[in-house]
């Protein structure tokens, strides 16, 4: 499916760049976590604004499960960096001497500059081709550039003939712009004068393998550098064998994100049965369709904190909380039961008390079977390695060191 859309791609635009050319291949990078959030308020709009955008595509919203573009309706891409957090990379374009600060979204495909920080460069080609991209809480104008776009200390990572958007306006915005690493068919009703066009993506550029691999840590406190990405490959120091992959779902509204299928337990209990749903960066919390959600708080006794929507639960019950396991492939992934909790450290974040004990499963907004069953967030990511493989058209998990950490 990848393949094929990236060809599509190509043929897209009236002039295509040049093959990437990758220095010291793949390269990785720090990413920068910024805090975003005010209180429990703002971090659940926030993220239930994300939630809504990818509501709008299952089978119950308005687009079609065969992924036909429909070019009266306007794309919203999700919200960008997840509610908690923002993360971000460097970025440097064309002879500019401005270091770019870019959000990286799993969830868009277009890279963007010129939110924060003018865009200066004079080896830019204008192509006169304007873009727009809606997201749930801010939106940007402006036009398609292509120039020379770099990652990293020496050129380590150049992709030379990058097609991207400069805005002439936008807002909501708390960087200088977007690093999409999302697929392909998310950048369909970008170009109003060609809707049913796409924009080569910056993950399709990438040499040989078209690869981005995120690793995080749980959050302690206050926390800064708390993750890597990784472009064009893995760094095995960061994760332990084996990888598992999974194909990404092909039709469905999940495939229009990076969809994959897999089955739920805790213990015994089947809470929630094969199905599909999409792995995202950028939800706060690990979401379930609601009569899933119901099958978990009645299994962990969770009561539902009435000051920050959370599940809360006690330390007996912590203590007698199973493995929350994600049956993806051949292989069980399991959320320790400490890494199903908030981080106590964060408590005062979310009107809690120092020992209160918080659960990070929230529910969807609508049951089992309507498309997106599940988003695998933030909670899943930082306990497993992950990789977003647009080449093959598949996802990679693997356990690392922190996998089973107490941190929280």
């Amino acid at each position: 499916m990848f393949s094929v859309v990236f060809l599509l791609a190509l043929l897209a635009l009236s002039v295509t760049g040049s093959p990437v050319e990758v220095r010291n291949s793949p390269i990785t990078l720090p990413i920068t976590r910024r805090l975003a959030f005010s209180n429990i308020t703002d971090l659940l709009r926030r993220d239930e604004a994300r939630l809504a955008v990818f509501g709008e595509y299952s089978t119950h919203g308005r687009r079609d499960a065969d992924r036909t573009p429909n070019p009266a309706v306007p794309l919203k891409h999700a919200d960008l960096g997840d509610a908690f957090s923002d993360y971000t990379v460097n970025v440097q374009i064309g002879d500019s001497p401005i270091s770019y600060n870019l959000i990286v979204n799993t969830a868009s495909a277009i890279t963007w500059v010129g939110a924060g920080l003018p865009y200066l460069s004079r080896t830019s080609v204008d192509t006169q081709q304007p873009v727009e991209v809606n997201y749930r809480y801010g939106s940007f104008r402006g036009t398609i550039f292509r120039d020379e776009l770099r990652i990293g200390d020496f050129k380590r990572l150049t992709i030379p003939g990058m097609e991207f958007g400069v805005a002439s306006t936008s807002q909501g915005i708390a960087a200088d712009g977007v690093l999409g690493i999302g697929p392909t068919s998310l950048s369909l009703n970008t170009l109003p004068n060609f809707p049913e066009q796409t924009i080569p993506t910056f993950t399709e550029r990438l040499a040989i393998q078209h690869i981005v691999s995120i690793f995080f840590q749980p959050l302690v406190a206050n926390q800064v550098d708390n993750g890597e990405i990784c472009f064009g490959g893995t760094n095995p120091s960061n994760f332990m064998r084996p990888m598992t992959y999974t194909d990404v779902v092909t039709t469905g509204p999940s495939s229009r994100y990076w969809g994959i299928n897999q089955r739920i337990t805790f213990g015994d209990i089947e809470i929630l049965a094969d199905t599909t749903g999409i792995v995202d960066s950028g939800c706060t919390f690990l979401y379930l369709a609601t009569d899933a959600y119901e099958r978990y708080r009645a299994a962990t006794g969770g009561i539902l904190n009435q000051t920050n929507g959370l599940l809360q639960i006690s330390l007996l019950q912590y203590n007698r909380l199973y493995d929350l396991k994600f049956h993806i492939a051949t292989r069980p992934f399991r959320l320790v039961p400490n890494a199903q909790i908030w981080p106590r450290s964060l408590n005062y974040r979310v009107n809690g008390g120092n020992d209160d004990i918080f659960l990070i499963v929230k529910a969807l907004a609508t049951p089992t079977g309507s498309g997106i069953d599940f988003v695998n967030g933030y909670p899943f990511l930082q306990r497993f390695y992950t990789v977003f493989d647009s080449n093959q058209g598949r996802v990679g998990f693997a356990r690392t060191l922190y996998t089973d950490n107490e941190t929280n």
